[in-house]
């Protein structure tokens, strides 16, 4: 695997480059995958690209948008965008210069309606093989697997590819058997993300005025295991520590039933969807992040959470041990460990003052290290170089 040199400067000014992506920021189910393909897609554009975003269309979106100067065609559902945007973007296959191709399970396969001499670069966020036996029936997680794994390898075999962290990457060539180049390409911060949001007066408690409160991001889908936060509720049910739940998602209801169930509802709070500074003012104020996901590319909402100071107890896999640094901007849930465990330990470390305050400026200073802007340059400067090489391009 390869690194972008963030200092490589090159040039994409009138290119013409279309950014496919599942969904976009604004779809009602989207996360860290949106961000970081909007992200590369105003990045382009502010050096001069010319962009269009071809994404899916949600319940309630228009087939045409525009945002930040990029225009949004959004075509087809959940599956009906993959043959969709394939027939559209055959109809004008010599309409770009350049694909970004992002993988969400499966990519676009792209390059079997492109020309020869346009390059798609397959962005992927994380291997989903074993994601696909819990969304799908069999013979569905069967096809998916064949799709993201040989389909995948077979169709981008000529192309260059960009993962957003290093065991992305490890799982492409050891569970996918990918051979050709890889691009590290991580996911970024922008300058407001530093900036601690002030505490709305209706929040019931934080961290400054009782036991304190932790917190958990993300969407409400089986793989983010949210139902294992329930467990954590079960050991702090009598400390009076409060852990809020932010998001949305077709898991909610069982957990409505389950926290219910377990008599947690004055321990465990479902917040659903948020603004998004209600949100950071409530991860602000946490003592802890709680992740518990199976497996990420990254795990954006772990580098929000540093950002603002606040450490992570997450599960040590894929994505998630590229962004926790175990023992200083966090903790890593181990094989053979409970959730629950490690948690406690966690909050018996930051309740000492000195150590909190140590892992909070160690929490800030990684977060630091990533920047949207110097991703998209990465981006940038990948795509530039990769038109070059590309018979008929120019510099």
């Amino acid at each position: 695997m390869t690194k972008v040199h963030r200092d490589l400067t090159s040039s994409v000014a009138g290119r013409r480059i279309a950014v496919i992506n599942w969904r976009d920021p604004w779809h009602p189910e989207a996360g860290g995958a949106e961000r970081y393909a909007w992200e590369m897609a105003r990045g382009l554009l502010g050096r001069g690209a010319a962009v269009r975003f071809i994404t899916a269309r949600a319940p309630g979106q228009t087939g045409r948008d525009r945002r930040d100067g990029i225009e949004i065609i959004r075509l087809g559902g959940r599956f009906t965008v993959y043959p969709r945007v394939l027939a559209w973007l055959l109809l004008r296959r010599r309409s770009f210069d350049a694909v970004i191709d992002c993988q969400n399970g499966i990519p676009f396969f792209t390059p079997w309606v492109l020309p020869g001499g346009v390059p798609a670069l397959c962005v992927m966020h994380h291997v989903h093989d074993a994601q696909f036996g819990i969304h799908f029936s069999p013979v569905v997680a069967a096809l998916g697997r064949l799709l993201e794994g040989p389909v995948a390898r077979w169709c981008y075999r000529r192309q260059e590819c960009v993962a957003v962290s290093d065991s992305t990457a490890v799982a492409m060539r050891s569970r996918l058997r990918w051979s050709g180049p890889i691009h590290i390409i991580p996911n970024g911060l922008s300058a407001d993300s530093f900036a601690r949001p002030v505490l709305a007066e209706s929040r019931p408690e934080s961290a400054a005025t009782g036991p304190g409160s932790l917190v958990w991001v993300g969407r409400l889908v089986a793989h983010k295991r949210a139902d294992r936060v329930l467990d954590i509720g079960d050991r702090l049910r009598d400390t009076g520590i409060t852990i809020d739940m932010v998001g949305r998602g077709p898991a909610a209801d069982s957990l409505v039933s389950e926290i219910a169930s377990r008599g947690l509802e004055s321990v465990v709070r479902l917040r659903g969807y948020l603004p998004e500074d209600e949100k950071r003012a409530l991860v602000a104020n946490a003592l802890l992040h709680l992740n518990t996901s199976r497996g990420e590319g990254w795990g954006l909402c772990v580098l929000e959470a540093a950002a603002l100071g606040v450490p992570t107890v997450a599960y040590d896999v894929d994505g998630l041990r590229d962004a926790v640094r175990d023992g200083e901007t966090g903790w890593l849930v181990r094989d053979g460990e409970l959730i629950a465990d490690v948690t406690e330990r966690a909050l018996k470390e930051l309740a000492n003052p000195s150590r909190r305050a140590e892992m909070a400026a160690a929490c800030c200073t990684w977060a630091s290290r990533f920047d949207w802007d110097q991703s998209a340059a990465a981006m940038t400067a990948l795509v530039a170089d990769v038109l070059r090489r590309r018979v008929g391009g120019r510099a």
